[in-house]
This record gives structure tokens, sequence and C-alpha cells, in this order.
């Protein structure tokens, strides 16, 4: 796509209730996502598309990251800004500061009820647009010989004893 043209992408629906079991307004995007339940609203005009779905354990849901307007400052980062972490390549990270704010998810289909989808896992603020759902294949999707840099493994131990520590806190 050449310099000047434009991309109209039209969302099929919003995130409604991040964390439905909590308290919407104070989820920050970060914490526990994973464990955490979404609604979905999915257009009623794509209401047939979704016939179907609710046979799938989990879905694809892709969504404009509409919080993040600006840019990326440096093609480089420091993933989640932690300084310990290796300086990559923007496109390296999960970082929502992206050239193009385009994000995708894989989460649980807890419930499919009409237009609204049940989710576990989606890491979306409220209104978020969503711009696309795919059923989740296991043939295709799931690539048993992936790898991954050490530095995300340490992130990833890092998070996981952050959260132990909330816990043990509470």
């Amino acid at each position: 796509m050449g310099e000047g043209r434009k991309l109209i992408l039209y969302p099929i629906g919003r995130v409604c209730n991040p964390h439905a079991a909590e308290d919407a307004s104070s989820w920050d995007g970060n914490s526990g996502w994973e464990e955490g339940t979404a609604e979905i609203e999915i257009d009623a005009a794509w209401a047939e598309a979704l016939d179907g779905i609710g046979e799938f354990s989990h879905i694809w849901v892709v969504w404009w990251l509409d919080r993040f307007e600006e840019p990326p400052a440096s093609p480089r980062v420091h993933p989640e800004g932690r300084q310990e972490m290796p300086e990559v390549g923007l496109f390296a990270t999960r970082s929502p500061h992206r050239p193009c704010p385009i994000a995708i998810t894989a989460v649980r289909l807890q419930e499919h009820d009409g237009t609204r989808l049940l989710v576990q896992g989606l890491d979306a603020s409220p209104g978020t647009p969503v711009l696309d759902i795919k059923p989740y294949l296991r043939r295709g999707d799931l690539i048993p010989e992936a790898t991954m840099p050490d530095w995300l493994e340490r992130l990833w131990r890092i998070h996981d004893e952050e959260r132990e520590a909330g816990r043990v806190g509470r």
C-alpha cells in the first residue's frame, strides 16, 4: 500500500466489560487479564456470522488498540519498559505502542449467546473496537516447535513472582 492511501476498518463489535466479575473501571489492561473474563458484543448485522462459533473452545479476537494513538517513539524498546530486559525491536514485543495498532489475542470462548461472546483471557479495555473473530484451530494455529528468546522466559518468571507476591500480600 503506497503513501497517501487510506485503509478503512469497520469494527464488528466492542468489548463491553473486561473482568466481568470485577470493577471494569479499575482494570489497567495488565494485571490478571489471562484469568479474567470479558464480554464482547457483536453488532446485530453480524449475528448470523456467529453461527457455529460456540462449537469452538477458543477463538482469536482481532481488535484495535484505540487508546494508543501516538506512534512508537523508537523502533527499539525494553519489553514493558523494564530496564532489566534487553532492548529489542518493537516487533519482537507485544507493546501496545505500534505503527499500526492492531492486536490479536487467543481467548477461551466460555459462552456464545446471540451476539454476545463471553471470553477468558482478553487483554482489551471496555469499549475497545473488535475488528474480527476467527476460530482457533488446533491444526495450523498450534505450533509445538515454536521457540522464544530467553528474555521472554525471564519476563514471564518475573510476572509469576509479582502475581504470587500480590496474592501473598492480600
